[in-house]
Order: structure tokens, then C-alpha cells, then sequence
């Protein structure tokens, strides 16, 4: 598999494109580091305890209280909730899920502390190897070095960047690992709740411990801070050297280039296209998420069995891709064309777990139905990404959805970029929806000013009520 991971910044975001095979698989984006708050640590209070729930409400001293679930306590969870925690109690807990909506954030008293070869589960007296490592003589041995690396009465897991990597390596993250966690809990027994203990990192930090693996064939990025920031973390996570780190100068926008902003632009329609002509219908709610499948314009060439096996085998590869890329979890249910014979059903499903297995985020396929639907979860561990890339709709009361501001404005960027490094360009002068030019010159100018250095050229931003929030006006002086 040909992997790229590509980072690009405009007006202090980044965005970052997990490629595979030359096509957007994964996709993060990453406004204000300060505004994450999956993988911080807090010192909370127990605000209320709902038995009948089996969760309680943590004061983290954010805007909305925390929720944790009793099976997302440590030691026995099959005992009620308020035998476990007491409201006014100080507990320790990380953030898993971000706010949503009218919830809040998601939070475990499962403590989980990542490093590039291992995760450390300070109250988890446990060992786990990644079920990403296929290699059962490779897992043996990261198993038994993780037994002999183990803390006394904690827990390891090891990733998959653990392959092939020695004691020696392990064991120094393992000591970084757990001299952390004293550092934190220090800091819990020092400080009063609610207090916040550990920010996790950046964006760009978490991708290259997270995702960048050996099978990485290169690092492709827009601005020279992010070229070099990435060559000292890779110098930090011990990465391979031989992994590339391109820093792109091209006159078109990184994603543009790469394809990979029509790629994000397809992700958020409901239709989406297969090769074969059929197609797949994606509705997402509130509950679950709903997809139907299609022949559409593809009627094959021998009988209709045929035809529905080969268009359900598609449609099977390109759920599990575009569950991921849309970052889709919960519910899902699966509309198959039907299928009259037992073993055709049986190759789809196969087919469906094959291609999930590829997805680091857990997943699992219940089968078919009475009705003839197919049942799978697949684990919500990131915000979906039409929450990231939209808003919803005030033309239609929030029945639809729009491109939001900060999305419109990030297109817009990468736009002026491009024609102000067309040859002969003096100036670019944008008009758009005020609400856009707000977002394009920033608080105090700040955005605006970081255009015209980086491209040399005068550029002027005049906000336009009688627009409708999505159209834009470039022009250029030459």
C-alpha cells in the first residue's frame, strides 16, 4: 500500500490527509489546540449520580459537565454506579469524546497515557498487543516483552509502531510513560477540583506518533514551521529516517494538487459513485446512520445474481472507506441489494469485515436481519466529519447544511494563494459574504497580514452583505 500523510496550514489551521493508494482515506482537521479537549486529564467533581442511567455527571470546569459511564470506571463494572462514585467526589478523568451537540464531553476514569510504541493504562492491570500486527511470531514476542516491561499493577498495550523494535527502545518509553504519570499524579493530589492535569499534543505531534508507521512512504508538507517541527518530532518518536519529508512549493494548494479537497468535497454529499456505475445513498441522523446501495447505471453482463453479488462486493470495500473517511460511528445499517442465495450473502459480509479490518477504529458486523439489513457498530472515536466541515443551515432552519465560515474560508485561501503565484500577478482583491472576510482577515488583521507576507503580493478583502454566504469573488491585477 503507496501511504503519504499531507499537512497544510491556512489562517493558523491545519488540516492533515491520510493518503492511501492516492486517496483520501483519513482527514483531521485541527482550528485552535487550545479548544481540543480529547486526551486532556482532569481532577473532577462528581456533580450528580444517575443510577438509573448507570453514569454520572464530573464537573471538569468547562462549559458542560463531563459524562461517565460505570463501564468506563475502573475495577468492577457490573456494580451500580452510585456503589462506585458519590457525588461531591474528586475523581480523575480523561476526555475520550468531544461535546456534541447538547452533550457533553464524553469521559473515562480509564486512564490512558499513548507513546509511539506503546499506550500505558496507569489503572489497568493489563497487557494488550495492536491487532493491526498480523505477524503471530512478532505479536509473541511483543507480548512477552510487554509482560516483562509491565509496571506493577498497571497496564501496557503495544502499537503497531512497536515492530521489530527492541527491549532496549520499549523500555525508555516505557520509563517516559510512567514518569508522566507520577507528574500527573502529583499534580492531582497538589491541585483542587476541578483542575485541568494534562493537555494532550498538537495536532501534528499526535499524527506522528499515532499515524506515521514504517509503511509511511512519505510526509508532504505546505509551510517551512511544519517542515521543521517535523523533522525534530522525528527525531523525538525515533521515526525512520527514511520516511520523507517534503516541504511543497508548488503554485497550486497542497490539497488542490493532491486532489484531496474534491475528495473532502465528495465526502460530505449523500450519493456517493462506484466504479461500477451503481451507487451508495449515506444518511446520517442523530441515531444511527443509514446506507443503501444501488445498481444505478450498472446492469452487468451475465444474469442479475451476478450483477447484485458484483455490486454489493463494491459497495461492501467502499463502505468501510467511506466510514472512515466521514469518521462515521454507532449504528449503522447497510440496505444490500437482495440476495436470494445464502452463500452470496455470506461473500458480502466477508467482503465488508475484510475491508474494516483495514480501520485502526474498532468495528463490528452483526450480519444480515429478518428484514434483510445488515447490522454493524463501529466505535465514535473522532467528530464526524460532516460536524467538522459544516454547519447547519439557517436558510433551512437546520433541516440541511452549509459549508461553515472557517471551511469557506480555508477554500478561499487556498484560492488566493494560487492566483497570487500566477505569473505576473500584482494584487487579488476577494469580495464575499461578511461573515468570510471576517474569518480571511482575523482578529486584528492577523490572517490578513500572514497572506500578504507569505505571498508578496497586495491583497484586499471586502465583505459583501448582498451575498449568500458561499459565493466568492477573486479577481486579480496584473
Amino acid at each position: 500500500m503507496l501511504r503519504k500523510v499531507v499537512i497544510s496550514s491556512f489562517l493558523n489551521q491545519v488540516l492533515v490527509g491520510i493518503v492511501e493508494n492516492g486517496r483520501l482515506a483519513e482527514f483531521f482537521m485541527e482550528r485552535d489546540e487550545t479548544s481540543r479537549i480529547v486526551g486532556n486529564i482532569y481532577k473532577g467533581k462528581v456533580e450528580n449520580v444517575l443510577p438509573g442511567m448507570a453514569a454520572a455527571f464530573v464537573d471538569l470546569g468547562l462549559e458542560r459537565n463531563g459524562f461517565l459511564y460505570v463501564a468506563d470506571l475502573p475495577g468492577e463494572r457490573d456494580r451500580p454506579i452510585n456503589e462506585l462514585v458519590k457525588k461531591g467526589q474528586e475523581i480523575l478523568v480523561q476526555v475520550a469524546k468531544e461535546p456534541e451537540g447538547s452533550k457533553g464531553p464524553r469521559v473515562e476514569a480509564n486512564i490512558s497515557l499513548p507513546g509511539r510504541f506503546m499506550v500505558l493504562m496507569p489503572q489497568e492491570d493489563t497487557i494488550g498487543v495492536s491487532r493491526q500486527i498480523p505477524d503471530p511470531q512478532e505479536r509473541s514476542r511483543l507480548r512477552e516483552l510487554a509482560g516483562q516491561l509491565k509496571p506493577e499493577g498497571m497496564g501496557l498495550i503495544v502499537r503497531t509502531a512497536a515492530c521489530g523494535r527492541s527491549a532496549k527502545e520499549l523500555e525508555e518509553e516505557r520509563n517516559k510513560l510512567v514518569k508522566l504519570w507520577r507528574q500527573i499524579e502529583k499534580q492531582g493530589r497538589k491541585r483542587s477540583a476541578p483542575a485541568l492535569l494534562y493537555r494532550d499534543h498538537d495536532l501534528i505531534y499526535r499524527i506522528m506518533r499515532d499515524v506515521v508507521t514504517d509503511d509511511t512512504q512519505a510526509i508532504i508538507v505546505d509551510q517551512p514551521w511544519i517542515y521543521d517541527r517535523i523533522i525534530d518530532i522525528r527525531s523525538k518518536l525515533h521515526i525512520s529516517p527514511s520516511i520523507k519529508v517534503d516541504l511543497y512549493q508548488g503554485e497550486v494548494a497542497l490539497f488542490d494538487q493532491l486532489g484531496l479537497s474534491r475528495d473532502l468535497e465528495k465526502a460530505t454529499h449523500k450519493r456517493v459513485w462506484l466504479n461500477s456505475g451503481g451507487y451508495l445513498i449515506i444518511d446520517q441522523t442523530e441515531a444511527l446512520v443509514s446506507i443503501d446501495v444501488n445498481t444505478g447505471r450498472y446492469t452487468g453482463s451475465k444474469n442479475l445474481a451476478e450483477t447484485v453479488l458484483r455490486t454489493n462486493l463494491e459497495a461492501a470495500h467502499e463502505i468501510a472507506k467511506q466510514l472512515r473517511l466521514r469518521n462515521i460511528g454507532g449504528i449503522v445499517i447497510i440496505d444490500f441489494i437482495d440476495m436470494e442465495s445464502a452463500r452470496d450473502r455470506q461473500l458480502v459480509l466477508d467482503a465488508l469485515t475484510k475491508a474494516l479490518a483495514a480501520d485502526k477504529t474498532k468495528s463490528h458486523v452483526l450480519g444480515f436481519t429478518q428484514l434483510g439489513l445488515v447490522e454493524m457498530t463501529r466505535k465514535k472515536a473522532k467528530t464526524r466529519l460532516s460536524h467538522l466541515l459544516e454547519t447547519p443551515c439557517p436558510q433551512c432552519g437546520g433541516a440541511g447544511s452549509v459549508l461553515s465560515c472557517d471551511t469557506i474560508a480555508i477554500n478561499t485561501a487556498q484560492k488566493i494563494y494560487s492566483t497570487a503565484r500566477e505569473p505576473g500577478v500584482k494584487s487579488v482583491h476577494v469580495s464575499c459574504h461578511p461573515l468570510v472576510a471576517a474569518v480571511l482577515i482575523g482578529k486584528n488583521r492577523e490572517n490578513l497580514r500572514l497572506m500578504r507576507k507569505q505571498t508578496g503580493k497586495k491583497i484586499t478583502i471586502t465583505g459583501c452583505e448582498e451575498f449568500e454566504l458561499d459565493y466568492v469573488e477573486i479577481s486579480c491585477q496584473r
